[in-house]
């Protein structure tokens, strides 16, 4: 991979806050996106759009929203059983699902609720607007990182069914486990840190509070980020 191969791949990373790894990730986005003017950058909210807003800017792409909710284990909501995104799609960790001794009436309430939530952001960023074409596209998904990977696979899986030319993986950090379903699902997977005493991706930001619904409004509204100030992009690598 280009970005790899110019010596990007780090074990440890830390940053600021979600603007200034979307600036970090943005510049190794760009060495392997296509200059043919077809990318369209999806942040997954909410976390996810702040990142991607960065990467749409250094792209000149247009920026939109793509909604997919992690099903979390009754009582254990961070615990990811798998999520499920726009267009139905839904992944499952079976391996999780069978641990936990959870039946299948068990998922479809998760599942329901998370679909309520799912379909109310779907409402609140969309604004009325329709959904970005990308049959034909390069597609670049965004998300804050990965941990258990299900959420990014989730969106992966959507994305393909409106057959674009390319579809691209971008996170500021990520499990080496959760790297390693994402890449199997990706045409390519940037990703700059897989540590290996991973825990949690907010383990990796400084500032690491949750964007508002305004602010991933806001984002979306103006087709990305405001530029950035004059310096290089902050990260503690």
């Amino acid at each position: 991979m280009a970005w790899e191969a110019a010596g990007y791949a780090v074990d440890m990373v830390g940053y600021p806050d979600r603007a200034s790894a979307g600036r970090v990730l943005a510049e190794l986005v760009a060495a392997v996106v296509p200059a043919d003017g077809t990318v369209t950058v999806l942040g997954l909210p909410r976390g996810g759009v702040p990142v991607a807003a960065e990467v749409a800017r250094r792209l000149s792409a247009p920026l939109d929203a793509f909604c997919v909710r992690k099903l979390g284990a009754p009582g254990q909501p961070e615990f990811a059983l798998g999520a499920i995104a726009t267009g139905g799609i839904k992944v499952l960790n079976t391996a999780a699902v069978s641990r936990l001794g959870l039946t299948s009436r068990d998922l479809d309430e998760v599942a329901a609720r998370e679909l309520v939530e799912l379909e109310r952001r779907e409402r609140a960023y969309r604004d009325g607007r329709s959904p970005p074409q990308l049959t034909g596209r390069t597609v670049v998904l965004v998300d804050d990182g990965l941990a258990t990977g299900a959420t990014m696979v989730a969106a992966l899986r959507a994305v393909r069914a409106a057959r674009p030319a390319l579809v691209i993986a971008a996170v500021p950090v990520a499990s080496p486990e959760g790297a390693d379903a994402v890449r199997a699902e990706a045409d390519e997977l940037v990703c700059p840190a897989t540590p290996a005493d991973f825990m949690a991706v907010g383990q990796f930001y400084d500032d690491f509070s949750a964007p508002t619904d305004d602010e991933v409004r806001r984002l979306l509204a103006t087709g990305g980020a405001a530029p950035a100030a004059p310096g290089p992009a902050a990260a503690r690598f």
